[in-house]
């Protein structure tokens, strides 16, 4: 059977975007197949704002989330293997 996860973040996420909130993913930064901007991580983890005016071109499948980000101005491909994903949550009330 295959992992509930990359299912369960995609639910959250549409959840989330649909009661009008900011979804943000807390990423494990360090695990291996993680392509992120050099310099944002924090302890080994970065928090992504994925709203859908924030990002452009997101793709969710079962083995990764990747979108188009710009981080002080320059657009970034991010690449996320779902199994790098720590959380997804509202940024307004921490729920996901």
């Amino acid at each position: 059977m295959n992992s509930s996860k990359p299912y369960l973040i995609r639910a959250l996420y549409e959840w989330i975007v649909d009661n009008q909130c900011t979804p943000y993913l807390l990423v494990a930064a360090d695990f291996p197949g993680v392509q992120l901007p050099e310099g944002y991580a924090e302890n080994g983890q970065m928090v992504l704002n994925v709203n859908p005016a924030a990002i452009r071109h997101l793709l969710m499948n079962n083995e990764v989330v990747s979108f188009e980000a710009r981080f002080a101005g320059v657009a970034h491909l991010l690449s996320i293997p779902v199994d790098a994903v720590l959380a997804i949550y509202a940024q307004e009330n921490g729920q996901g």
